[in-house]
C-alpha cells in the first residue's frame, strides 16, 4: 500500500478508467474520506497475508477485514507497478465520472479472470455528486463538528420508530453524550429502503432525538455480521463516536464502548416506552416486527402512532405505497411454444382496461430486434438478453409502471438477476412459469424451429439441444396443455389480487 502520491497528473489523464463494483465504490469513498484511517489505499497481498494470519496489515497495523479492488485480467494487462507510465488506474463512478486516482504498487491473480490491484488512492474532482451529498462529509470534518466529551454512535440502517428513539434518547441522557446519528447510503448498502427514503425517513425523526449531528456514511455489508460489527466500529471511531449503540453482534473495536440496548415495550398505562420486564403484560404492547410494519405497508394500512412518529409514517408510506400502487415486473419463461407472449399479451389487455397504471409489453421477438439485435443464441448471448429485459423492465417498474416480459429465459441465474433488479429499485416482481410439456410445444411449433432441430438445421434450441432450468421458485405455474389462455390469465390475475398487486374489480357480463 503506497503511504504517499508519487505519479504526475499528466500520468493519469491518460491511465485506463475503470469503474469498481459497488460495495468497492463504497470502499473507495470511505478512504477518501478517511474513515479507514490509517488506511490510505487499497490492500496488497502483503496486507492481505498478514491481516489473515495476524489481523494486522503489513506495518503492523490492527485491522479488521479485507478492502480489496478487482479488476479485469484484460484490463490488468495494461497495468505495471515498476512503469510510472503504467502505473496508474483512474477509477470511476457508475456514470463514468472521474472519483479517485489509483497508484498501483501490486498486482496479483485473484479468481474468475479477475486480478487484485493494491496501492494508495487519492481524490480527483469536486468528491462527487448525488442526492445528500451535503452529509457525506470526511472524517476531520465530522470531527470538528462534535463538541467535547462523549460522543454516542447509532448506525440509522434502517428507520426509526418510537422503540429506537425511546433507547437512543436513553442512552444519551444516561452518558450525557452527544448523539452522531450515521446513515448507511449509497449503491453498494444493504437496506430495506433506497438512500435517499432512508435519509428522509431519519430526518423526519429528528425532533424526537436529542441534539445530534447526522452524516451519510455508504457502509457496504460484508460477508459476515462479525466483519460488519468490527468495521462500523473502526469507522465509527474514526468520526468520533466513543460509545456505540447497537442491537447486532456484541463486539468492542477501535477503542469504543459498545452499548446493546434492553429491549422495550409500549405501556398502554400512560403512553410511555419502558423495559419490557418493567410492565405487566396485561399493560404492555411488544415493538412491530420488520414484517408486520411491511405487511402494513403493503396493504396499504397505516402504522400505528403508538409505534411509529407521524412524520415518520408518512415518509415510510411515500418510500413503500401500497402494493396496488407500487412498480412491478411480471416475469414468464417457459418453452417456445409454451403459450408465453399469448398470456403476456391478454395480461397486458386486461391490466390496460383497468387502468391503474401504465403497462408495457417486452415481447421476446421485439426484444431481440430492437433491444438484443445482434446477440446470438449461446449461453453468454442469452444472459445477456434477459439481463437486458430486467433492465428496461425494472426501470419501468421503478416508475411505477408495470413491465411484462416473456422471454425463453432458461437459465435460473438470468433470472435471479432480474428479479434482483426488480427488488433493488423497490418494485415487485412475478414469476411466471408456463409449464407446458415439451411434446406439446413440439406439436405446436408454429414457428417451426423444433422440426429445424430435430433435422439438425439449428443449433443450441432449448429443450432440444440446449437445457432449460425449470423454475423453483416461480409465483405461479400454468400449463397451457388443458388450459385456454384466458385461464392462464385469470390464474395469474386472481394470485395479483390475492397478493394486493391490483384491486379486485367486479367482472362485467
Amino acid at each position: 500500500m503506497s503511504n504517499g502520491w508519487v505519479l504526475p497528473d499528466d500520468v493519469l489523464r491518460g491511465a485506463q478508467a475503470y469503474t469498481p463494483r459497488p460495495t468497492e465504490l463504497a470502499d473507495l469513498e470511505l478512504l477518501l474520506s478517511g474513515a479507514y484511517a490509517p488506511l490510505t489505499g487499497f490492500m496488497t497481498r502483503a496486507d492481505l497475508t498478514s491481516l489473515a494470519r495476524r489481523g494486522r496489515l503489513a506495518d503492523g497495523t490492527p485491522w479488521p477485514v479485507p478492502v480489496t479492488l478487482h479488476v479485469p485480467a484484460a484490463l490488468a494487462e495494461g497495468l505495471d507497478p515498476h512503469d510510472p507510465q503504467r502505473r496508474g488506474l483512474l477509477l470511476t463512478d457508475g456514470e463514468g465520472a472521474p472519483v479517485a486516482g489509483l497508484e498501483v504498487t501490486d498486482l496479483w491473480p485473484a479468481r474468475d479472470g479477475l486480478v487484485g490491484v493494491g496501492g494508495g488512492v487519492r481524490r480527483i474532482g469536486d468528491g462527487g455528486h448525488g442526492p445528500f451529498q451535503r452529509l457525506r462529509r470526511n472524517a476531520d470534518e465530522v470531527r470538528a463538528l462534535l463538541p467535547p466529551g462523549r460522543v454516542l454512535g447509532v448506525i440509522a440502517d434502517r428507520p426509526l420508530h418510537r422503540p429506537q428513539l425511546a433507547q437512543i434518547a436513553h442512552a444519551a441522557r444516561t452518558l450525557g453524550a452527544h448523539l452522531l446519528v450515521m446513515i448507511p447510503v449509497g449503491d453498494g448498502v444493504a437496506s430495506a429502503l433506497p438512500s435517499e427514503a432512508l435519509v428522509r425517513s431519519v430526518f423526519a425523526a429528528r425532533d424526537r432525538m436529542p441534539p445530534a449531528t447526522i452524516v451519510a456514511v455508504p457502509l457496504s455489508r460484508r460477508a459476515d455480521e462479525i466483519s460488519d460489527a468490527l468495521l462500523r466500529a473502526r469507522v465509527s471511531a474514526a468520526y468520533g463516536v466513543t460509545h456505540l449503540l447497537t442491537t447486532g453482534e456484541m463486539l468492542s473495536g477501535a477503542g469504543l464502548r459498545v452499548l446493546v440496548p434492553r429491549e422495550l415495550a409500549y405501556d398502554n398505562r400512560d403512553g410511555q416506552w419502558r423495559w419490557r420486564e418493567d410492565i405487566p403484560p396485561r399493560n404492555r404492547r411488544l415493538a412491530l416486527s420488520q414484517a408486520e410494519i411491511d405487511d402494513l405497508l403493503d396493504r396499504g394500512f397505516p402504522l400505528p402512532e403508538w409505534h411509529t412518529p407521524p412524520a415518520v409514517a408518512k415518509e415510510l408510506a411515500r418510500a413503500r405505497p401500497a402494493r396496488r400502487h407500487r412498480g412491478l415486473v411480471i416475469f414468464l419463461t417457459g418453452l417456445s411454444g409454451s403459450g408465453k407472449s399469448t398470456i403476456a399479451r391478454g395480461l397486458a389487455d386486461v391490466l390496460r382496461e383497468q387502468g391503474d397504471r401504465t403497462i408495457t409489453l417486452l415481447d421476446g421477438d421485439v426484444v431481440r430486434r430492437e433491444l438484443s439485435a445482434g446477440l446470438g443464441f449461446g449461453k453468454a448471448d442469452r444472459d445477456a438478453n434477459v439481463r437486458r429485459i430486467g433492465w428496461v423492465a425494472a426501470e419501468i417498474a421503478k416508475h411505477r409502471g408495470v413491465g411484462i416480459c416473456c422471454p425463453i429465459a432458461p437459465y435460473a441465474q438470468a433470472r435471479a438477476t432480474a428479479r434482483e433488479m426488480a427488488l433493488t429499485v423497490g418494485a415487485g416482481f412475478l414469476l411466471v412459469h408456463v409449464a407446458t410439456p415439451l411434446e406439446v410445444c413440439e406439436q405446436r411449433d408454429r414457428k417451426g424451429l423444433y422440426a429445424r432441430a430435430r433435422a439438425g438445421l439449428l443449433t443450441g434450441m432449448t429443450g432440444i439441444d440446449d437445457p432449460y432450468e425449470a423454475p423453483v421458485d416461480a409465483d405461479v405455474v400454468v400449463d397451457t396443455t388443458d388450459l385456454t389462455v384466458d385461464e392462464a390469465v385469470r390464474r395469474v390475475m386472481e394470485h395479483l389480487t390475492e397478493h394486493g398487486w391490483v384491486e379486485p374489480r367486479l367482472q362485467s357480463t
